[in-house]
This record gives C-alpha cells, structure tokens and sequence, in this order.
C-alpha cells in the first residue's frame, strides 16, 4: 500500500478532489518541469535539433515501460480520438462484417467506427448494460467469425465497469478480429500488459490517471500494422528527419516502428517533460501497487456511503480505482454544485456519481465526502 501522497500536489486541505477520470492535478515536479520548459523555449538559441529527437524517444521509451512494450511500438498522438482514427484507417472491414463497441463508450471510441462502418457498409454492434455478471461475457458472445473490430475501453469511463482483455484478445485471435483498446481511463492506475492482451492498436490521453499535461498522449502499434499509412505525412516522422540541412532531399521511407504514425511537432517542448515527470513518477510507485492502494480507497467510500442509500457494483465487476455509485432515484438536482460549494469534487455520468480518487485523498478527504453527501441526499 502506498502512502498518501497529497504533498507532491497543490491540493488545499479544504479540498477533497475526487475526480481524477475527469482531469488530474497535476504534481508539484510536473509544474516545475512545465515551468522550465517554458523557459527554455524562451531562448530557442538554447534547444538544438537533436533536442526533436531525445526528448521525445524518453517518453516514447517510459510509456512502453508501463505497458510492458517496446519504444518502436509507441507512436505520440494529441488524442484519444487521433489514434482510434490511425487505427480505423489501418483496419480491414468488409461489407457487412460487424465493429463491436459498448453502450455508452466514451465518443471518441465510437464515431470513427459509426464513420468506417457507414463506409464500408459494415454494421456497429452496440453491447448493452445489464445483467450482474458484467461486461465481458456479453462481449465474448457478440464476437464472431464475422467481427471485423472490436473497440473497447479496459474499464468503462461511466461508472469503471471492467472488461477483461485478456479473454477478449484471446477470442479476436481465435475469429481473426483487431481489438484497438481505449486506455485513457486505465493506464497508470489498472496494469496492462500487451503481451498478453495483445492488441492491434491501444491509445491513452495523458491527461488523466497518467497524471500528464493536456494535448499528449500515446499509441501502441502492434509490429503487424508498422507498414501503414498515417493520418498525416510531417516531416520530422521520415527517415533522416534528424540532418535538418537535407530535409529538402525528400524521403519516401519512414522513421522505424510506430514513428511514422507520430502527430506533427511530437517534440512538443513544454508538455512533453511534463510528462516525462509523471512518467517516471508513476513507474516509481508502480501501477500494480497504485491500483491496490485506489481499491482499499474506494472499497472504504462505498462502504461508507452505503447507509446514506447510495449502491456500488460489485467490486469483482469494476475496476478498483473507479467508484460509480447509484442513487434509489433520480441524481438530486445540482449534486456536483452542491458538493463543490462544500469542496468536495466528483462527477455524474449518466445516472452515477462517479468517485475516482488517488494517491493525494486521504481520509479526511473521505470524511468530507461523506459529511457533504449527507447534507444534499434527502
């Protein structure tokens, strides 16, 4: 278990943030290395060519480290919506086959395959909520010999619904489905292992549960697709991009691995350290031990919200740094103004109040949950 860590953040004690899957702070470390990039960018005279280069491969290389890749395996994207269009640009689909999706995924992870199927004349294959056994087994039964895709989150962004990869990506080997993987909801948080999941493409936004700056984030590409055609063509993503006097000596080739897949200006000077920090940070504590902490956490929150009426879904069916809890009724008008005027921040998604913590909450931070909830609950 980890120690609270609410020292490296800016995090008033009046403040009980419980909101990391809408936006995490960010630490004191990640600032400073925001604050000294901005100052090197100041004096261009100080960052020099190779400067594209370094800085972007040690964050390509930290990522791969968390999900158990290689650096030629990772490509930098703005985006989660930028990597699932590579990925749907890269994917086979013929007509009539099906593209598997969950009720209520996150959009990003929808509309390029409501766009690729209209096109393809295939056809979207929504899984629906319900049942008490989870998402995975409704899952397994929609994918067959005639599934193109299948496009999931690990965990849902709702309410953490949790859907096991492991025998998703086993049964897309066995009918010859792509499976490409959200994992903005997940990553640093849940492990994942590509290894064994093994998916053609997994894309995460950095900006939440990676602890990272807005705008950056990144795609693994399976070897299989190293071949494929990128949604833009820039010109630091070609082969010898780094002899800034010959680059009017155009190259058809590409960068090795999944670099040609690399947004332009990857070597974003001010959000890129920014990450590096929380990287490296995140790989420090270790993301199996953050996801035992986060559970011990939102096992306490349910646990003690219980007798004010709210339920929360099995603990077996969600994953553990996510907490959706139900209300007997309607969610009370106002529920997410009426709680931070007492300093307390969540989110509602759909019919849930979402509670998402990290390692900076600590019990007075649940304390003050509690105590706010029972003032709004009638």
């Amino acid at each position: 278990m980890i120690p609270c860590q609410r020292h490296l953040f800016d995090i008033p004690d009046h403040i009980a943030y419980f909101n990391c899957a809408y936006m995490s702070p960010l630490m004191h470390k990640v600032v400073a290395a925001g604050q000294q990039a901005v100052t090197l960018k100041a004096q261009p005279w100080r960052i020099s060519p190779p400067d594209f280069f370094s800085t972007p491969e040690r964050a390509r290389g930290l990522f791969a480290r968390l999900i158990n890749a290689q650096a030629d395996d990772i490509a930098m994207v703005p985006a989660c919506s930028y990597g699932t269009a590579t990925a749907a640009q890269n994917l086979p689909v013929a007509k009539g086959q099906t593209l598997v999706v969950l009720q209520d995924q996150f959009p990003s992870n929808v509309y390029p395959w409501r766009e690729l199927a209209a096109r393809r004349e295939a056809k979207v294959v929504t899984i629906p909520r319900g049942g008490n056994d989870g998402w995975t087994p409704r899952i397994l039964d929609a994918i067959d010999a005639n599934t193109a895709i299948v496009a999931l989150p690990h965990c849902h962004w709702t309410d953490g619904g949790l859907v096991d990869l492991d025998a998703v990506g086993r049964r897309c080997r066995q009918v010859g489905a792509a499976l490409v993987v959200d994992l903005t909801q997940s990553i640093g948080a849940l492990p994942f292992d590509v290894t064994v999941v093994q998916p053609d493409f997994a894309v995460a936004a950095g900006y939440k549960w990676m602890l990272g700056p807005y705008t950056l984030g990144f795609l693994y590409v399976a070897p299989r697709h190293r071949d494929g055609r990128p949604l833009e063509h820039n010109w630091i993503a070609r082969q010898g991009s780094e002899d800034f006097a010959g680059l009017v000596d155009y190259k058809s080739d590409f960068q090795p691995g999944a670099r040609r897949y690399d947004m332009g200006e990857g070597a974003n000077f001010i959000a890129l350290p920014m990450a590096i920090a929380a990287l490296e940070q995140l790989l420090d504590w270790g993301v199996a031990e953050i996801q035992e902490t986060l559970s011990a956490m939102t096992a306490r929150i349910a646990e003690r919200t219980a007798p004010l009426g709210l339920g929360a879904s099995d603990p077996s069916l969600r994953a553990g740094h996510f907490l959706g809890l139900g209300f007997p009724g309607e969610v009370p008008d106002g529920l997410t103004d009426r709680l931070g005027r007492d300093g307390v921040y969540v989110s509602v998604r759909g019919q849930s109040m979402r509670v998402t913590p990290h390692l900076f909450n600590n019990d007075g931070d649940i304390d003050r949950l509690i105590d706010a909830l029972a003032t709004v609950l009638p």
